[in-house]
């Protein structure tokens, strides 16, 4: 309630007069056999309040940038960090620099598909990419960083040069993140679109607690690769 209905609403409430410059740093991610209620992604939850922005970093250099515009911006901010980007070490300036919040980053240049990924599945997009360059299929990586407000200038620019679109994340596949960016291709891309746009994520249902069963869980670079030969055949 305290950040649903009073924070995301304050400022409009108060005619634009209230600011509510809050940072909220959450955790997310499976990955640890930390079971269902402590590995759960649910980023989607927040983009869908008016009010709120969401943030989604998948480096740590985009994780410093970010959080200091984050820190800056007089609305309520949710930042999500997924626990195993933790361990990923990166260049990050001593010096205070800022990333816009709304902007995101083509992680690799492509030509055949668009690779939309999140937070640490940016990583294994990045790595099928790599992969899949061998075979011949040019994979453009995008990383959103920020899911509210949503670069969607970025991510058609791109389907429109490659006509081909997987997403991929870590939340569930029902109404998650890659829903809304799905719609908003097929409301202002559909006629670039040469395939039906793929979506990878995590099924309908709570993360287990086997290891065994919550690596199937997790979207895998097997899962990415399929999705993307469906997406060029």
């Amino acid at each position: 309630d305290q950040i649903y209905n009073q924070a995301a609403k304050m400022r409009y409430m108060f005619g634009g007069k209230a600011k509510i410059p809050m940072v909220i740093r959450t955790a997310c991610g499976a990955g640890g056999s930390a079971a269902a209620q402590h590995s759960q992604s649910l980023e989607a939850w927040f983009m869908h309040v008016p009010g709120l922005k969401v943030v989604a970093p998948s480096t740590a250099y985009d994780a410093k940038g970010l959080l200091v515009s984050s820190i800056r911006d007089d609305n309520p901010v949710i930042f999500v960090e997924h626990k195993f980007i933790y361990d990923l070490e990166g260049e990050v300036p001593e010096d205070i620099y800022s990333i816009p919040l709304g902007k995101a980053d083509v992680k690799r240049q492509g030509s055949d598909v668009t690779v939309i990924a999140t937070m640490a599945m940016v990583h294994k997009a990045l790595e099928v990419a790599e992969e899949l360059s061998k075979e011949g299929i040019s994979v453009e990586v995008i990383d959103p960083r920020t899911l509210q407000p949503l670069d969607g200038e970025t991510i058609i620019e791109s389907v429109k040069k490659t006509h081909k679109v997987v997403i991929v994340h870590e939340a569930v596949k029902f109404a998650g993140p890659g829903a809304e960016i799905a719609a908003m291709i097929a409301e202002e891309a559909f006629d670039y679109l040469d395939a039906p746009i793929k979506r990878v994520a995590a099924p309908f249902t709570p993360v287990p607690f086997s290891p065994v069963l919550e690596q199937e869980y997790i979207p895998s670079k097997e899962k990415i690769i399929a999705a993307v030969k469906e997406a060029v055949a």
